[in-house]
């Protein structure tokens, strides 16, 4: 599956005002009243406009300036679906999950290996659950604190990433967590020693860890199994047929072999039963 473009958003206006750069348009205000391709209502015709949060890999990261991961691939089997290509915007996590975005006609999609939750169904239409997910706590080698509670007793600093359902987990069992904006910021507080451990989706941990250098000083020391899924989602209201399209486009993915294959390139060796329908 060939990698999908990011369109570079920027939150000033004067990045609409440059018409020469031509990519940003659609994320900004458009004469493009958009199309409907069987059925499902795009922003803008000719393309799929993915809302997501950049880097959370494997699920989506730039790589050669290029957005690659399982969830691009997969909304890459709607694109070729509806016989368009897929574009990329990079956004703060709390827009989409707010709906926000999509609610402003930035984006059709959303696919951050977002948790499917009831707060955020009050804001957003989900696809199936597509991927099982559980959380993880990585820490320098050493310590010893398989769960929240044990770090808390052993004042340990935690941190998280803001927004997100490891964060709201950690809360819920009693700890204050440093918030970092993004993954990759969450994974640098630990490096630099801002915090001693940090919660994170298990998926994104494994990735990490394929790193030598970051395997050699860090490790996983508890694995919290939170009964997670992800989705995709669309807007609330009015795009009922684009979440038919891309559900879909998940069980083909899972009865073809196509899922298997592309958890296997992204992620590693797929669980057995992870593929069921």
């Amino acid at each position: 599956m060939s990698p999908s473009r990011r369109l570079p958003f920027r939150r000033t206006a004067t990045v609409c005002a440059a018409a020469s750069l031509a990519l940003t348009l659609g994320a900004c205000s458009s004469s493009d009243d958009g199309a409907t391709v069987k059925g499902a209502k795009l922003v803008k015709a000719g393309q799929i406009t993915t809302c997501t949060h950049l880097p959370y890999a494997p699920f989506q990261s730039e790589r050669d300036g290029k957005v690659v991961g399982f969830d691009v691939s997969m909304i890459d089997l709607v694109a070729k679906d509806l016989g368009v290509k897929q574009e990329i915007v990079d956004k703060s996590f709390e827009t989409i999950k707010t709906g926000a975005d999509l609610n402003a006609n930035v984006c059709d999609v959303a696919a951050a290996g977002m948790t499917i939750t009831e707060e955020r169904k009050q804001n957003l239409a989900f696809s199936t659950p597509y991927f099982e997910a559980t959380q993880a706590l990585l820490a320098r080698k050493g310590i010893k604190a398989s769960t929240v509670e044990d770090i808390t007793k052993q004042k340990l600093k935690l941190g998280s990433q803001s927004s997100t359902t490891g964060e709201d987990f950690a809360h819920k069992h009693g700890a204050d967590p440093q918030s970092f904006e993004s993954s990759d910021a969450e994974l640098n507080g630990l490096r630099t020693g801002q915090v001693d451990v940090i919660v994170q989706d298990y998926p994104v941990v494994q990735n990490w860890l394929k790193d030598p250098a970051t395997a050699a000083k860090y490790e996983i020391v508890g694995n919290l199994d939170t009964g997670e899924q992800y989705g995709f989602a669309v807007r609330k209201e009015g795009n009922a047929k684009l979440v038919e399209l891309i559900d879909k486009a998940i069980k083909k993915a899972k009865a073809d072999g196509t899922y298997k294959k592309l958890y296997e390139q992204w992620i590693g060796p797929m669980p057995k039963g992870a593929d069921a329908q």
